[in-house]
């Protein structure tokens, strides 16, 4: 027998060696969760429902109140929705484009068809496989033979892949007779995916998740599919669509990597130019420019670099931080848990800031305030700022896109900028690189390099920094009057030799240690860019990397 410790009722429980975690489930009485389980932790490692236990373990199930549970689940349906489209239309090509906050854009290759009509006959295909409760199954395959099963079904791309890592053997995932493969673990069967949405739009449909409770309502996407339709462009013209791609281009040399690098940041510049352009034609109205966007975006530098265009058009740009105007600690909100909440919109003194902001465009001169996070309390600064003809001001923080802010301020004298990194480039054409965990791998590096935080330390943080995003960040994205994509092609291939030592010092008794793996089997497609000497000063990197001609 096996000892079993149940992390979720603080139970140990004995099973027969051998047996897998469904067992667990009986012994341990967890059957009465009231959120279907998905998969494990198994000493801190995700791991499917049939992983056999041969001895003592430590075990914490999860379903889709976590992040890797809503993984397995998403993996899962995008496997089922590509099962249904080989039936269904035997030469089409399904391909996952990327996430929306509901879900994910898919479109359906190489067939005429209207996207409603399409939408039906899936949903309905796919509605009858989960009905039939068939298994995932997963089949460890020698390499070689691997990608001859995946050239035969027309997935060139992971073929291509799997003879470019070299590894011995390599997981084939099997639905029936249908084969695939997925960089997570899968759900145990199709029956326990009940619960999904297909919805038309643009060209192509959105394969929509069941809503977490920590995940706001339907948004509207227009504005930001229209940025990833253009990153989408940008891949084509580097023709890297696929990490095989990128890769392919690494390996050619250095002359092929500065190649990568400085195309990359010549697109970056062209936004930046284009946005200054943007707020140049109405110079005559345009005075505040509130720039907002999700953790480790690169807010700071697009601000620097915005300004800069800004003044060579003739503005005076002037920045401020909204972290000024914080109210003094002890009137700060506090969270459901008691706990200070530095990240609520009344966390900030809107009136002070709408007054001072008014003043600015009266042309009165005011003293910025200045926050002491050591003390808690917001004094007066130095800084005395007054608008000029040509002065505009660029206001950086978490709420700048939220209306409720700036409620003081007249629209027609705002320009709304959302940045963020909305990764494009995929795996392959079903499995999609998240735009978080791009974000998450520059945190880590740049905690380590700026703020001497661990990798351990970042990721225990990170989920809560990712709900207070979806609550007071995304949900105001489409207020952008533009939307900056901040990734770069090659950075995760830069960010590689940075990041693995550090992942690799989390310790397996760490809560992080599950999400430092998944990273690391991740970061392990890529080829490294060892040398970092053509980025330049100017880049986003350099906000993550150190050696930015900015001052931070």
């Amino acid at each position: 027998m096996v000892e079993i410790y149940c992390v979720n009722n603080n139970k140990k429980v004995f099973v027969s060696e051998g047996t897998n975690l469904f067992e667990v489930i009986r012994q341990a009485d967890l059957s009465v969760m009231q959120e279907q389980i998905l998969g494990a932790y198994v000493n801190n490692k995700v791991q499917n429902m049939y992983y056999n236990l041969f001895s003592p373990k430590r075990v914490e199930f999860i379903t889709l109140n976590n992040a890797n549970g809503r993984r397995m689940y998403a993996f899962s349906l995008m496997f089922v929705m590509y099962r249904a489209v080989k039936e269904l239309f035997p030469q089409g090509e399904l391909r996952i484009e990327h996430s929306l906050s509901e879900g994910y854009y898919t479109e359906v290759q190489n067939v005429s068809m209207q996207p409603d009509e399409m939408v039906t006959k899936l949903k309905n295909r796919m509605l009858e496989l989960i009905a039939a409760d068939i298994k995932f199954d997963r089949k460890i395959e020698e390499s070689a033979n691997a990608a001859v099963l995946f050239d035969a079904v027309g997935m060139k791309e992971k073929a291509e892949l799997v003879r470019e890592r070299q590894k011995i053997y390599t997981k084939v995932d099997c639905l029936g007779e249908t084969i695939n493969s997925f960089f997570f673990e899968l759900v145990p069967s199709t029956s326990y995916l009940k619960e999904f949405d297909l919805k038309a739009f643009n060209r192509g449909m959105i394969l929509v998740m069941p809503n977490s409770k920590k995940v706001s309502a339907t948004r509207d996407n227009s504005k930001l599919f229209s940025v990833f339709q253009e990153h989408k462009h940008w891949i084509e013209i580097l023709q890297t669509p696929y990490v095989k791609d990128l890769n392919a281009d690494i390996v050619k040399g250095l002359s092929s990597q500065k190649r990568i690098i400085q195309i990359s940041e010549a697109l970056h510049e062209k936004k930046y130019v284009e946005i200054a352009d943007s707020i140049n034609r109405k110079r005559n109205e345009i005075k505040f420019v509130f720039l907002a966007g999700p953790s480790s975006s690169g807010k700071t530098t697009s601000c620097r670099r915005i300004a800069t265009q800004l003044a060579v058009l003739g503005f005076d740009p002037l920045e401020i931080s909204l972290d000024d105007y914080f109210v003094d600690r002890e009137f700060t909100p506090k969270d459901k848990d008691g706990n200070l909440d530095f990240e609520a919109l009344d966390a900030l003194d809107l009136r002070f800031f709408n007054s001072q902001m008014q003043d600015l465009l009266a042309g009165k001169e005011i003293r910025l305030p200045k926050f002491d996070f050591y003390t808690g309390k917001r004094g007066d600064s130095q800084t005395c700022l007054q608008m000029k003809e040509n002065s505009i001001l660029i206001i950086e923080g978490i709420h700048a896109l939220n209306p409720k802010l700036s409620h003081g301020i007249e629209r027609k004298h705002k320009y709304n900028v959302f940045v963020s990194a909305l990764t494009q480039i995929a795996i392959d054409r079903h499995n999609l690189i998240s735009t978080s965990d791009n974000r998450l791998l520059r945190r880590i590096v740049r905690d380590n390099n700026f703020r001497g935080y661990s990798a351990e330390e970042t990721i225990s943080r990170w989920q809560s920094v990712r709900d207070g995003e979806e609550k007071h960040i995304f949900p105001f994205q489409e207020n952008a009057d533009s939307i900056f994509n901040s990734s770069l092609l090659y950075e995760i291939s830069v960010l590689k030799p940075f990041v693995e030592p550090l992942l690799a010092n989390v310790p397996q008794k760490s809560l992080s240690y599950a999400e430092a793996r998944r990273l690391q089997n991740f970061l392990s497609l890529f080829k490294p860019i060892n040398n970092g000497e053509f980025i330049p000063p100017t880049s986003i990197m350099r906000e993550f990397l150190g050696g930015s001609s900015f001052d931070y």
